[in-house]
Parts: C-alpha cells; sequence; structure tokens
C-alpha cells in the first residue's frame, strides 16, 4: 500500500486537483444538508462510469494518421501500453486536464440543475459532487492503477486488482476498460467484460503491447524517440 501512495503523492494531475478538493470540502460543510450527501454519491458513481468511457473511447481509439496527435495518443496511453511497468507512463503528461474536465462538467450540471433548484444551490451541487465525489473516485482509480502495476508484495484486494487489470494489459486489450476495484459490472453492462475464448482468437504476442499496431510502426517510432525513449518495448505473454 505505502509504495503506491508515494507514487501518487507524486502524481501532478492529483497535486492540480487537491485545491479544488479541499474547497469542495469547505463548501460541502458550509452548506451541508440532504443533498450534498447525495451530490458525493453521485460524483463518485458518475466518475467510475467516465473512468471507463475515456479508458474505451478515448485512450483506445483507433489510432491517428498524423504524428503529432498520434504522439499526444501515445504519451497519454500507448506508451503505457508498451512499458507497463514504468511509472513515467502510469498517467499522461497533461496533469490540467483533470480540472479542466471537472470545470466544464460542474457549468454543465450548474445549468441543468438551475431551474430545479436555483443557481447557487445547483453550483454548490455540481461542485461537491465533481470536486469531492468524483476526485475520491478519480484517487481510488489511480491507486487501483498504480498497485496493479508495481512490483511489490500485495495482499489479497491487491493481488485481485492486479490480476483483473493486467488482463486487458497482457491477455485481450479490447476488453476490461474498468480498473477500480468492484467495478467490473460496468464493463459487464457495456460487454466489454474479459471473455477466454474471445481473449484467445484476438491475441497477437507481437502486436499485444502496441495495441494491435505493428510494433516498428513509423508512428510508435517517432513517437518513442520524440519522448526519448530508447528501451525496447516488452512482448506480450502467451
Amino acid at each position: 500500500m505505502l509504495p503506491a501512495i508515494k507514487v501518487l503523492m507524486n502524481m501532478g494531475s492529483l497535486h492540480r486537483l487537491l485545491p479544488f478538493f479541499l474547497l469542495g470540502l469547505v463548501i460541502s460543510i458550509v452548506r451541508f444538508d440532504a443533498g450534498i450527501l447525495i451530490a458525493v454519491a453521485y460524483g463518485i458513481i458518475l466518475q467510475f462510469f467516465v473512468e471507463y468511457a475515456l479508458h474505451r473511447f478515448l485512450l483506445h481509439r483507433k489510432p491517428p494518421t498524423e504524428q503529432s496527435p498520434f504522439n499526444a495518443l501515445y504519451r497519454s496511453h500507448i506508451a503505457h501500453h508498451e512499458f507497463p511497468n514504468d511509472p513515467e507512463f502510469f498517467t499522461g503528461d497533461d496533469h490540467w486536464y483533470p480540472v479542466r474536465f471537472g470545470l466544464k462538467a460542474i457549468a454543465i450540471h450548474s445549468i441543468i440543475l438551475w431551474p430545479f433548484v436555483g443557481l447557487l444551490s445547483g453550483i454548490t451541487y455540481s461542485c461537491v459532487a465533481l470536486f469531492v465525489g468524483s476526485v475520491l473516485a478519480f484517487t481510488f482509480y489511480e491507486y487501483c492503477h498504480t498497485i496493479a502495476h508495481l512490483n511489490v508484495p500485495k495482499g489479497r484486494i491487491g493481488q485481485t486488482i492486479t490480476r483483473s487489470h493486467l488482463l486487458h494489459h497482457y491477455q485481450d486489450h479490447h476488453a476490461t476498460f474498468h480498473v477500480s476495484l468492484g467495478m467490473g459490472w460496468i464493463d459487464k453492462l457495456f460487454g466489454t467484460a474479459h471473455d477466454k475464448e474471445e481473449a484467445k482468437k484476438r491475441f497477437d504476442r507481437d502486436t499485444l503491447l502496441s495495441l494491435g499496431m505493428d510494433p516498428y510502426d513509423l508512428r510508435l517510432i517517432t513517437a518513442r524517440k520524440a519522448f526519448g525513449i530508447t528501451k525496447t518495448p516488452m512482448r506480450g505473454k502467451s
């Protein structure tokens, strides 16, 4: 647990979210009512769905043909698949993205809630949902993701998290997009739960870690050079 927490303490995205989380806590205390509890619960659940959607549809989208956007995707996720045990690639390099995403989500939620609870309450509940509930769930996701990739002694819970997530890395990158403990039901809901037979059909040892791309694709080679990567990617496990 401690090694994972040490990694989390160095994550730029969590550093940038911390002031907003503290602000959300203050708002939840000052404006506390039953709606605050509902907002926190909503924010947590929402983040688990966002985790799944971003992983599946943004990070695993079709690789761009142009090099610049490909480099951005490479740094945000493909590099993590090629070098899954390197903490440098556990997250992308745009550490302000969660903050920008949260602010936009607050604006949208506030507008939706405004006619029902008033503007002030709408902003209050939205801030608490996104910057307390969702940040808590996001931090939990980062913990689960980190513990899954660290080569350290793990208890029963850590082993469960690791076994589940590494199916995505080493057997079938088209499935198991959830990472947080206990969220496998979301993959089942959307038809992307791990299936042994489907995994066997799709398995390609040479391209698994490059997300189906030829590891010598010029885009990959160029992206590695752009980020100063000189080591050779691992090969998939048979």
